[in-house]
């Protein structure tokens, strides 16, 4: 098995919530950047798109990755390589500068598809997406217990079932725009499912 090159940011560098997807794979972790530009995604955790001049802060992992790691990786993050202008990101090799070195290092990352930039994503100044969460916490941070349990059974159920909902907690979940009623039955939003899959 080889080591690959990743430079991770957001929900997949260590103490986020995705981290432990990779953990036990991490041979070497270093801080680095790249450079991108940074949006400010709804629920609060950073996409990087292609292009930008900003130094994006994040880690260089060097992991020992298999076929399979990688395919997992590239199914996280809606890449489909049969296909890669149809998905929600895509997989390339870029330049990772590592604090204290010299030149750069190739390494692979995942920029978000610009065709599906949520249009309430905000760019953020600068590429810091660590400060921006320091200034604004995460949406999965600010959710009570009982709604974080509710989003979390609703995202596990096969859709034909109903979960069941008292009205306050219902009111709470629709003004977060995380649920949808679909008459008979509620499911989660696009922002609801975005807000589940970071719930960990």
């Amino acid at each position: 098995m080889t080591a690959t090159r990743f430079f991770v940011y957001g929900s997949l560098t260590e103490g986020m919530v995705h981290y432990s997807k990779i953990q036990n794979f991490v041979e070497s972790l270093s801080f680095a950047r790249i450079k991108a530009k940074a949006y400010r995604l709804k629920v609060g955790y950073p996409a990087l798109v292609k292009g930008g001049a900003d130094l994006v802060p994040g880690q260089l992992v060097e992991l020992r990755a298999s076929d399979l790691l990688i395919n997992l990786l590239d199914e996280f993050y809606g890449y489909n390589k049969m296909d890669p202008d149809k998905s929600l990101y895509s997989r390339e090799e870029v330049d990772v500068y590592i604090e204290g070195s010299s030149g750069p290092v190739k390494a692979w990352t995942y920029f978000l598809n610009p065709l599906k930039l949520p249009v309430n994503a905000a760019v953020i100044e600068g590429g810091d997406w660590k400060k921006s969460i320091e200034d604004q916490p995460l949406m999965t941070t600010k959710l009570t217990e009982k709604q974080s349990t509710y989003i979390q059974r609703l995202g596990r159920s096969t859709g034909r079932e109903i979960v069941p909902i008292d009205l306050t907690l219902y009111r709470e979940l629709m003004n977060l725009e995380l649920i949808v009623d679909k008459g008979r039955r509620l499911a989660l939003s696009k922002l609801g499912q975005e807000v589940f899959r970071h719930l960990g």
